[in-house]
C-alpha cells in the first residue's frame, strides 16, 4: 500500500481534472477523489515552435458523501475562461429513484481569478444495462463583472467486465463576452488496485478551440 500512497501523492501535487458523479450522489461516508494531468498543442502542426506543450491544466476534484441525500465537493482548477477557481459546492437530488432519469441539483460559493462568483448547477443521469448517459451543466456567475459563464458537458460511459471503462464525452462553454467552444474528450479508465483507477485520455477542439491535447489522471474511491 505504501506504493499506492506514493502514487496518489504525486498525481495530487500534480493536481487534476474533475470528472464528476453528476446526478449520481455519494453514499452517505464515502469520498470519490480524482485528479489528473492535461496537456495541449496546437492542431495546426505548423504553428509549433517546440515540442513542448503550448497549455498545461492542472486541478483537482473532490466529493463525500455528507448524509444520503447531500453530497459536498470541492473543485480546483480552471474555469472555463482560463483562470484559477476554487469552488466549494453542495449537491442535491430531485430525482433519485433506482430506475429512470436522475436529476441532482447544486450550489457552489468560492472564486475565479481571485473574484467572487456563485454557481448553480443541474446534472441528468440515465444508468444503462453496460454504462450511463448523463448531461451536466453549470453557470459561474462573477459578482464582481455581473456576467456569467455557462458549461455543458455532455458523456455516454461504456462499462467492462474486466473492470474498464470508456468515457466519450463532449465539453462545450460559452464565456461571457467570447465565442462558444465545443471539444471531443475521450478517455480510457482501468483498475491499478482496490478503490484505484487510471484515467488515460485526449481532446480534440471541434469549434472555438484550435487545440489537441492529452490527460493523464487518477480516481481514488475510500
Amino acid at each position: 500500500m505504501t506504493y499506492w500512497r506514493a502514487l496518489i501523492l504525486t498525481f495530487l501535487l500534480l493536481a487534476g481534472e474533475p470528472l464528476v458523479a453528476g446526478a449520481w450522489l455519494r453514499p452517505e461516508g464515502e469520498a470519490f477523489l480524482s485528479t489528473a494531468a492535461r496537456f495541449s498543442w496546437p492542431k495546426d502542426l505548423s504553428r509549433m515552435v517546440s515540442k513542448d506543450p503550448h497549455g498545461r491544466y492542472h486541478s483537482l476534484y473532490f466529493e463525500y458523501g455528507l448524509t444520503e441525500r447531500y453530497t459536498l465537493g470541492l473543485d480546483l482548477g480552471r474555469s472555463g475562461t482560463g483562470g484559477g477557481k476554487a469552488i466549494v459546492f453542495l449537491r442535491h437530488p430531485l430525482r433519485d429513484r433506482e430506475s429512470g432519469l436522475r436529476i441532482a441539483a447544486e450550489l457552489g460559493l468560492g472564486r475565479i481569478d481571485d473574484a467572487p462568483v456563485l454557481r448553480p448547477g443541474l446534472s441528468l443521469g440515465l444508468g444503462l444495462e453496460n454504462g450511463w448517459l448523463s448531461a451536466e451543466g453549470l453557470m459561474e456567475y462573477s459578482a464582481v463583472t455581473g456576467l456569467a459563464d455557462y458549461k455543458l458537458d455532455l458523456t455516454r460511459g461504456l462499462k467492462f467486465d474486466n473492470g474498464r471503462m470508456l468515457i466519450l464525452q463532449l465539453q462545450t462553454g460559452f464565456p461571457a463576452g467570447k465565442p462558444g467552444y465545443a471539444r471531443l474528450a475521450p478517455s480510457l479508465v482501468f483498475p491499478l488496485a482496490p478503490g484505484l483507477k487510471a484515467e488515460v485520455g485526449g481532446a480534440w477542439g471541434l469549434t472555438g478551440d484550435e487545440s489537441m491535447g492529452v490527460m493523464l489522471g487518477l480516481w481514488a474511491e475510500f
